[in-house]
C-alpha cells in the first residue's frame, strides 16, 4: 500500500489567553493520499484554519502550543525541521491559499512582484525570468491581459481576480500539497464556481493533493474525495464524500446537511442546529456536541469521544450512531 503524502497523529493546538487555555484542535488524526482532495467542513470556530496553520508551523508561540505524535509529509517529520528547513517546504512542497485575498496580498507591492517572489526564492530565477514565469502563471489562472496588468496593485483588481492571484502565488512552486482555506469565501456564486473549477483543473494537471477547508457543504460535495467533519476542535466524522452525504452517522453531520437549502421539494424554513458551539476554554468531559444533540444521553455527557471505524473508510465519534435513525423519525414527525 502506498504511504500517504501527509500523515497527522494526535495533533493538539492550545492557546493561552486571559480567559484560560483554549483548545482549538484536540487530538486530530488523519491522512491525505497523493492526488486526492480532502474536505474539512464545520461551523466557524471549529478549528479548521488553525489546523492548516499548525501543519505549516505558522502559529506564533506563544500564545500557541502545538503538540503531535507525528506531522509527516512524505519522508519528513515537519516537527523536526529547523526554521530554515520549514521555509524550504513552505511555498514549494506545501502551499496555502489563505481565506481572504485582500489581507493575503501586500497592498503597497505590485501583484507581479508578489507572485514572482516565491520563484526567485525557491527556484533561484533571476528577476526577468521570474517576471516571465509570473505572467505565464497569471495567464494560466485566468487573469486577462496578464502581461499588461502584472504591475497593478491589489486595489486595482476585483475580489475574484485577487483570489486568482493568491492561487497563482501558491501554484508558482508547483506544490505537492495545497491547503486551501475557504478559497471561495465572499465571492459570488459564478466566481466561486470558476475558482473551484480552476483548482480541480490545476490538480488534474499537476497531480497535487488538496486539503479544502470550507463551511459550505455544497462546495465540499462538488470537489472532495473524502470529508472530515469538525466540531469544537474535534473530528467527529470522516469518510468518503458519497458516504458522508448519503449516510451520515453523527448527529452534527446530519444537522449540517439538513441546514442546506434544496432546489427540489417544498420551500420552507431552513432547519438549523439549536444552541451554540461550546466555549473552547471550558472543556467538557464528554461529547462536545451533547448539549445540542437531540438524542444525547447521560453517557454522551460523561464519556470522552474518539473516532471509531464503522467500515473501511467511514468513522464516527458518536457513541450511539444507531440513534440517528431515531432522530430522523423525530424530525420527520
Amino acid at each position: 500500500m502506498t504511504s500517504p503524502l501527509l500523515s497527522i497523529r494526535d495533533l493538539t493546538v492550545r492557546f493561552e489567553t486571559p480567559r484560560g487555555t483554549v483548545t482549538a484542535n484536540d487530538r486530530l488524526s488523519f491522512s491525505v493520499k497523493s492526488g486526492e482532495t480532502l474536505g474539512i467542513v464545520g461551523e466557524s470556530g471549529s478549528g479548521k484554519s488553525v489546523l492548516c496553520r499548525a501543519i505549516l508551523r505558522l502559529l506564533p508561540s506563544p500564545p500557541a502550543q502545538v503538540t503531535a505524535t507525528e506531522i509527516r509529509f512524505g519522508d519528513q517529520d515537519l516537527q523536526k525541521l529547523t526554521p530554515a528547513g520549514m521555509r524550504r517546504v513552505r511555498g514549494q512542497d506545501i502551499a496555502m491559499v489563505f481565506q481572504n485575498p485582500m489581507t493575503s496580498l501586500n497592498p503597497v507591492w505590485p501583484i507581479g512582484d508578489q507572485v514572482s517572489e516565491g520563484l526567485r526564492i525557491h527556484k533561484g530565477l533571476g528577476r526577468s525570468s521570474a517576471r516571465k514565469e509570473a505572467i505565464a502563471i497569471l495567464n494560466r489562472v485566468g487573469i486577462p491581459n496578464a502581461a499588461m496588468r502584472i504591475d497593478d496593485y491589489p486595489y486595482q483588481w476585483s475580489g475574484g481576480m485577487m483570489q486568482r492571484a493568491v492561487i497563482a502565488m501558491a501554484m508558482a512552486g508547483k506544490p505537492k500539497l495545497l491547503l486551501a482555506d475557504e478559497p471561495t469565501t465572499a465571492l459570488d456564486v459564478t466566481i466561486q464556481d470558476q475558482i473551484l473549477a480552476l483548482l480541480v483543473e490545476l490538480q488534474r494537471e499537476t497531480g497535487m493533493s488538496i486539503v479544502l477547508v470550507s463551511h459550505d457543504m455544497s462546495v465540499i460535495s462538488e470537489t472532495c474525495d473524502r470529508v472530515a467533519v469538525m466540531y469544537a476542535g474535534h473530528i467527529v466524522e470522516m469518510g468518503t464524500a458519497a458516504t458522508i452525504f448519503k449516510s451520515p452517522k453523527h448527529p452534527y453531520t446530519y444537522g449540517l446537511l439538513r441546514s442546506m437549502p434544496h432546489i427540489e421539494g417544498r420551500v420552507g424554513k431552513l432547519a438549523g442546529i439549536g444552541g451554540q458551539p461550546p466555549d473552547l476554554s471550558r472543556r467538557l468531559p464528554g461529547c462536545p456536541f451533547a448539549p445540542r444533540c437531540a438524542v444525547a444521553s447521560a453517557v454522551c455527557r460523561e464519556r470522552p469521544i474518539c473516532l471509531a471505524s464503522l467500515d473501511d473508510d467511514h468513522a464516527t465519534a458518536c457513541h450511539f450512531p444507531e440513534r440517528l435513525a431515531e432522530l430522523e423519525r423525530k424530525l420527520a414527525s
